[in-house]
């Protein structure tokens, strides 16, 4: 008989759900309790386990699952908690999370994607701890701008400090990168594109691993970069993005900022848009998703950057 599991992740517990039977358990989630968990699940072979992406708190279990062959899909929050209002599930608690991501296994099935390997895996915890970095050291220079003269040393000392981690992870991040030539293929096509750098390149690699397997549209949608219909009746609203993937999402803008600038398609878009009367940002988000989908057709291909190739 088909069983779906929901696990709900927190920082210090996994609450697990299985569906139908309504069986709950609780695990810490530590070494220990990721263990002896998925020794439990691996003994009844799930149909499918569904939990969502709790930015790092799921990625020793993730790995643990995926070492253990155990079907996992790894779900945006966002589908979850719409899923919820639409069954009726207004009430949060940790347990009742987890019966919800059991049930939206269930209806829903998603599916489980291959778990990239525990490199890859540890190559995204890079990747954000880097982005943790960055924005604190953002921070740490708004503080700086209204300090003291009292507090404005303290302040500057652990900019520098903060600078010198940022430092180390991209040297990490760099060997981590060229360890692998699998990785390092990637990094090279994707830096021949105009307007993608190291560090595009790198979260493109470590959270987008579907990039270059997926179509236009799954990707788009996959990195929020996808328009949405907002139509009632005869009524026509205006088409957002929302959703996906906000680091991704953030470093295609990040991109496309350089992109009309340096790159022959995008800067030829960019005008396009702009004597069309679209506003500057509206003409910036086609241009991140237009460079989503060249990325996109470069990985496919796996022939680098040509302004009259096939992306």
């Amino acid at each position: 008989m088909a069983n779906f599991v929901g696990i709900d992740v927190s920082k210090a517990r996994l609450d697990v759900y299985w569906r139908p039977s309504g069986e709950r358990a609780e695990v810490s989630n530590d070494d220990a309790g990721i263990v002896a968990l998925v020794e439990r699940l691996g003994a009844v072979r799930p149909t499918l386990v569904v939990l969502e992406a709790t930015g790092g708190y799921e990625l020793a279990l993730v790995i643990a699952l995926g070492l253990a062959k155990i079907p996992t899909a790894v779900v945006n929050p966002r589908q979850v908690r719409d899923f919820a209002k639409a069954i009726g599930r207004l009430a949060k608690t940790d347990h009742i999370d987890a019966g919800v991501l059991a049930h939206f296994a269930e209806a829903l099935n998603p599916e489980p994607r291959p778990v990239p390997e525990a490199e890859a895996l540890e190559l995204a915890a890079l990747v954000a701890r880097r982005r943790q970095l960055v924005d604190m050291v953002v921070a740490e220079k708004n503080r700086l701008a209204r300090a003291t003269a009292k507090v404005k040393p303290g302040v500057t000392a652990h900019i520098k400090w903060l600078q010198n981690q940022v430092d180390e992870i991209e040297r990490d991040l760099g060997q981590a990168i060229r360890r692998s030539p699998l990785w390092r293929d990637k990094d090279d096509l994707l830096q021949s594109i105009p307007g993608v750098g190291k560090v595009i390149a790198r979260t493109l690699i470590a959270e987008l691993p579907e990039l270059g397997t997926l179509s236009r549209s799954q990707i788009a949608s996959l990195a929020g970069l996808a328009p949405h219909n907002a139509d009632s009746g005869e009524h026509r609203g205006q088409r957002h993005i929302w959703g996906g993937r906000a680091s991704v999402r953030t470093a295609m803008y990040q991109g496309a900022l350089v992109g009309t600038r340096y790159n022959p398609v995008l800067r030829a878009m960019y005008q396009r848009l702009l004597v069309a009367g679209k506003s500057k940002k509206v003409a910036l988000i086609a241009c991140a998703r237009r460079l989503l989908l060249i990325a996109n057709a470069i990985l496919h291909t796996g022939k680098a950057w040509a302004p009259s190739g096939v992306q």
